[in-house]
């Protein structure tokens, strides 16, 4: 490898470091790094897309966020950071990645191994805490708050790591159709991270998207999967974790112990739909913060939101407004999944399958947190670009074949 290809590959690998894991500005660095690093890899641009291809989805993402973030909330650092953090990825997948699959691919390989890290730093979190906790403050440059976790400073912020990780780990070994030992050593894999990974929330999202993938592409056969994958949870459960892990922390202790009550997402759900019957048409509308109509509730004390994203959004922005950007952000996406799973099967839609999966899940994650897409959560953000881009990668080598065969024709 030349000198050149090892610096390029050195500040990609950075950036989609802070992007995987919400590094923003750190106790050492303080500026935006993601923007620092990104704008590095403008000077090593190949093969850009031209004109800029996301101007409809930033500035839909840019006006959510500045509805929600300083019309609603009065953030505006957090704001000017979303945008900032949004702006760079955008950037980065239509200049630097462009229209090269070999680096649309290698992005991909790199986020995902950055995501293997931490889930086996989460493992070693359960073992070492007193090794391993300080270890993520150094890689993170920052203060953890929770642990045991991976590389992310909450245990919350981790959720939406193993989430996307295991949806993305299970679809491929069946997309890439690789042995069944490798698809039962790969699901017994997202099983441990996903016991140990103290979110019951990711388990849930893993589930579900994970079993319309299984029906969308083995149709009624499904079942037979659906019941095996059962059997093995129960098997790995009683002959493995059971004996060995369940005197660490899982989430079957966490859902045990008192404060799974108070974080109880369906009483906070109820709660905050009594709040936007209240306000129907969205708290900006009404000037309202979300502090100033849930004082009295026990629930929301000391500004705690419901730990939903989608919900609280629409809160804020009522369902005209808040529906409408939804509608207008996710179009393109949904189109995407349509027109790919009518292909499922194809050898193209291999690496695509398992990125729409690994979206799903962590989108279903976020109906028991706040970070999701409009708050610029990092692998959400990634797999958002990273879908749209692989359509238009695609799209372009249709081109390029289509051409290819008319110019051979009229050479014959």
């Amino acid at each position: 490898m030349s000198l050149k290809k090892l610096i390029v590959f050195g500040v990609m690998a950075a950036y989609l470091y802070t992007l995987a894991f919400d590094i923003f500005m750190t106790n050492i660095f303080r500026i935006p790094s993601p923007m620092v690093l990104g704008l590095l890899l403008t000077l090593f641009v190949k093969a850009p897309m031209q004109p800029f291809a996301y101007y409809k989805e930033s500035a839909l993402l840019i006006v959510a966020m500045f509805l929600y973030d300083v019309v609603g909330e009065g953030d505006y650092t957090g704001f000017f950071a979303s945008v900032i953090v949004v702006v760079t990825c955008a950037l980065y997948f239509n200049y630097f990645v462009g229209l090269n699959r070999q680096r649309f691919n290698t992005s991909v390989i790199v986020i995902f191994a950055a995501l293997s890290l931490s889930m086996m730093i989460m493992v070693l979190d359960h073992i070492y805490p007193g090794i391993i906790d300080p270890l993520r403050s150094i890689m993170l440059d920052d203060q953890v708050k929770q642990s045991p976790a991976g590389l992310a400073i909450t245990q919350f912020t981790f959720g939406y790591q193993v989430a996307a990780f295991t949806a993305f780990v299970f679809v491929l070994t069946f997309t890439f159709r690789l042995h069944l030992i490798i698809k039962i050593l790969a699901f017994g894999i997202c099983i441990v991270c996903l016991y140990l990974g103290m979110n019951r929330s990711a388990f849930v999202s893993f589930t579900g998207a994970v079993v319309v993938f299984l029906f969308i592409y083995y149709r009624f056969k499904a079942v037979i999967f659906v019941a095996a994958a059962a059997l093995m949870c129960f098997a790995i459960y009683t002959y493995f974790l059971k004996d060995n892990l369940d005197s660490k922390n899982n989430i079957l202790t966490k859902n045990e112990a008192k404060q799974a009550n108070d974080y109880n997402r369906a009483n906070m759900a109820i709660e905050n739909l009594k709040v936007y019957a209240d306000y129907p048409f969205g708290l900006i509308f009404y000037g309202k913060s979300w502090e100033e109509v849930t004082y009295r509730n026990p629930l929301f004390t000391f500004g705690l939101s419901s730990h939903n994203a989608y919900l609280m959004f629409l809160t804020y922005l009522g369902p005209f407004l808040g529906l409408g950007l939804l509608g207008a952000i996710y179009y393109r996406i949904v189109r995407l999944f349509r027109e790919t799973i009518k292909h499922i099967r194809l050898k193209n839609n291999a690496l695509l399958l398992p990125l729409f999966f690994s979206f799903i899940a962590i989108s279903l994650n976020a109906l028991s947190h706040n970070g999701w897409l409009v708050s610029a959560d990092g692998p959400t953000l990634f797999l958002y670009f990273a879908i749209l881009q692989s359509a238009k990668i695609t799209e372009n080598e249709h081109s390029e074949a289509t051409v290819n065969e008319q110019t051979i024709s009229e050479m014959a």
